[in-house]
């Protein structure tokens, strides 16, 4: 292996769950999921610097100073994860500028460790291939995989067992971002004491989760229309139950043109499916003029990628 002398620069892409369906509460404390991922045009960015140990900073639009700079956190556990596997002695240094919401529900930790496995193997020439960066990916976190393949994907098991999903044409969405975080265990006690409590009222969820057919026909078929009839995230009513606020931020951006909103994964970001790029535009000027954090993305975008200079 022979490691390059100059940085290396991924980006890789946040994601919303347009379609979640969550399993029941196994022995093991976790769920299975049933999911429809799309990667969109809102994307982290890491630089891979030769380095004799390893070290990550940050910088970018998102408030960085509460988050874990030492081996806690998974870019790093990514790197040395790498190490590990191929025999590599050095380190990195890691910059990476967070463009995604941190505890958003968009996978913004889970793409840092992504890029941190691509552009760790092309920094240090020990290209193990991507089969086994999804090896390496899917014991990082479940939504790691996906943020290595990017576009539109189906994910089982803990999420991370992916197949791709045809998607054809653009969707624009717009993203509302809430000014905290939320914790994804929190969120997942939160659906099982809800469903504890309605035990009577609903049905019991099921061991193994499925997709709806209709989430892939609207995405198969590129109509926007037809996917805001298929949004579904089972995560969405505890996250509500949590956060009520996000209610009036769902209930405006419905009433300003969106053609369906949704809780991104375990929240609080939301994201607003819009017909058009005029809608997504008009969209995005009345969600800012309320005094809302928005961005404007597009997807699917493709996964993790080394970009040139």
């Amino acid at each position: 292996m022979t490691t390059s002398a100059s940085p290396v620069r991924v980006r890789a892409p946040g994601k919303i769950n347009v379609f979640l369906r969550v399993g029941a509460l196994q022995e093991d404390g976790y769920h299975d999921v049933s999911t429809a991922y799309q990667a969109v045009s809102l994307c982290e960015e890491v630089r891979a610097f030769p380095a004799p140990d390893f070290s990550v900073g940050f910088d970018g639009p998102i408030d960085c100073s509460q988050l874990a700079t030492d081996g806690t956190n998974i870019a790093i556990q990514a790197a040395r994860a790498l190490a590990r596997r191929t025999g590599f002695r050095g380190g990195v240094r890691l910059e990476i500028t967070k463009r995604v919401p941190i505890a958003g529900g968009m996978g913004g930790g889970s793409a840092d460790a992504a890029a941190t496995l691509l552009a760790c193997d092309t920094l240090w020439g020990t290209d193990v291939g991507r089969e086994e960066l999804h090896t390496l990916a899917a014991r990082l976190g479940a939504d790691v995989p996906f943020a290595l393949m990017g576009g539109t994907a189906i994910g089982t098991g803990r999420g991370d067992r992916l197949s791709p999903a045809l998607a054809k044409g653009q969707f624009h969405w717009v993203l509302a971002f809430a000014d905290f975080g939320m914790s994804t265990p929190q969120v997942y006690d939160e659906l099982d004491q809800h469903r504890a409590r309605h035990a009577l009222d609903i049905f019991p969820a099921s061991g193994q989760p499925m997709i709806d057919t209709g989430v892939l026909q609207a995405l198969r078929a590129g109509d926007p229309h037809m996917l805001a009839e298929s949004l579904h995230n089972d995560l969405q009513a505890p996250a509500l139950h949590l956060a009520p606020a996000l209610a009036s931020v769902l209930e405006l951006g419905e009433r300003n043109g969106a053609l369906a909103g949704i809780v991104s994964g375990s929240g609080p970001t939301i994201a607003f499916l819009t017909p058009d790029l005029d809608g997504a535009i008009s969209l995005q000027i009345a969600l800012s003029a309320a005094r809302l954090t928005v961005a404007r993305v597009t997807g699917p975008v493709s996964g993790a990628r080394v970009v040139a200079d």
